[in-house]
């Protein structure tokens, strides 16, 4: 499919939409109550820093909504004042925020049902207005809504659609996509449904693999074990890892993703030599800004002397992971929570996921004395939401 034809034509309908109502203003008070904090901005005139009695705070420099999402709340916000009465849908979560996502059900904004792992779109009929969230939506489900006569409004982040851009290059010229993401990621299957020939890998394990295979080090048959859900139809690794291009999720760790470009490059350099090189591998930088900055500005936090890490972003929000990986890296007692409500100010308790586990529950969570508490928050997170953290912990340090 010429999944870059299919765009342009998708763009020039009239019932698509990625720009906006105009209704900024309508919409900007409704979401300075919802979103916005106060507090916060106190704190970064104060130099990301705020002392309660034996409690400092310390925040990352970088943290919270990033542009894209930004505009994705805001145009969702904007499509509900200019459709009032039509039925509305999101295709996923606006954003990886439960809070965000409960604010749009208050609005009357379905989510498209998903039994397992698979979207229901039997309920969305000619006429309803359906938004795409900003980490995209692959592009057969773009083709549906679009053939079922739905109105679309488009928040992809450009960041994303910029990937897209870059896999369509590699489709172009027969390469194949490495793509650095999380197989069931909904960025990563936006993605990959624009890709031509693509593989998955989740991180540099998984890549080292897939370079041994490229150097004749690997078994075809427990290849395709381990990659069967992660590549294309019909992929061969004899055939399509001889010509490869590397593009990304824009959540994950920017180090990583630069690491797993450097170990193809080196892999197809020793396999064809320099004078074949650009014939065989392909790079172009699709790290997105944003998350660039959160995890600079983690790492920068995590040089600092912390008694503790506090971490905010929904479970499923992958940027927010990767900052909690960042502090778990470094050995701080580190907490992952999704809302402020995790957090237990009377009993001194907080329920958090600690990485690759489930929910745990854990007492005695502010120690006694001085305490030092780093904090940052994942790019779907409001400000709002790391105010009343912050607003806990501070009555907590004074029982």
């Amino acid at each position: 499919m010429d999944t870059h034809a299919f765009k342009r034509s998708l763009h020039h309908s009239e019932r698509y939409n990625r720009r906006g109502f105009g209704r900024a203003e309508e919409v900007a008070e409704s979401l300075e109550q919802a979103y916005q904090s106060g507090l916060i901005g106190t704190i970064r005139d104060n130099g990301y820093k705020l002392s309660h009695g034996r409690l400092s705070i310390r925040l990352a420099e970088a943290f919270g909504f990033c542009w894209g999402v930004e505009r994705a709340v805001a145009m969702a916000y904007e499509t509900r004042k200019h459709y009032p009465a039509e039925r509305l849908w999101i295709t996923n979560e606006i954003i990886h925020n439960p809070s965000v996502n409960h604010h749009l059900r208050e609005m009357d904004v379905q989510f498209i049902p998903v039994e397992q792992g698979v979207k229901d779109f039997s309920g969305v009929t000619s006429g309803d207005v359906v938004i795409l969230p900003a980490f995209g939506a692959t592009v057969q489900e773009m083709q549906l809504l679009n053939e079922r006569g739905c109105h679309i409004v488009d928040t992809t982040c450009p960041w994303v659609s910029k990937v897209w851009t870059t896999v369509e290059k590699h489709k172009k010229h027969t390469i194949t996509s490495i793509i650095h993401g999380k197989v069931k990621h909904e960025e990563t299957l936006a993605t990959s449904s624009f890709a031509g020939t693509y593989l998955v890998v989740l991180d540099m394990e998984e890549a080292q693999i897939v370079a041994d295979y490229i150097m004749d080090k690997g078994d075809r048959d427990a290849f395709m074990q381990r990659f069967s859900a992660a590549c294309s139809p019909g992929f061969d690794p004899d055939r399509d890892l001889s010509r490869l291009g590397v593009a990304n999720q824009t959540t994950m760790l920017k180090s990583e993703t630069e690491e797993i470009g450097r170990l193809f490059e080196r892999t197809m350099l020793s396999k064809y030599g320099p004078a074949e090189l650009n014939d065989h591998f392909v790079a172009f930088n699709t790290i997105c800004d944003a998350t660039q900055e959160r995890q600079d500005a983690m790492f920068s936090l995590v040089d600092e002397p912390l008694d503790l890490m506090v971490v905010i972003g929904g479970f499923n929000s992958s940027n927010t992971t990767h900052l909690q990986e960042i502090a778990v890296s470094r050995g701080i007692r580190s907490f992952h929570i999704d809302t402020p409500d995790r957090l237990d100010a009377q009993a001194n308790a907080i329920e958090h996921k600690p990485l690759a586990a489930e929910l745990r529950s854990e007492t005695g969570f502010l120690p006694a004395g001085p305490v030092t508490v780093g904090i940052t928050s994942g790019a779907s997170t409001p400000d709002r939401a790391v105010e009343e953290v912050i607003e806990k912990l501070m009555v907590l340090s004074e029982s």
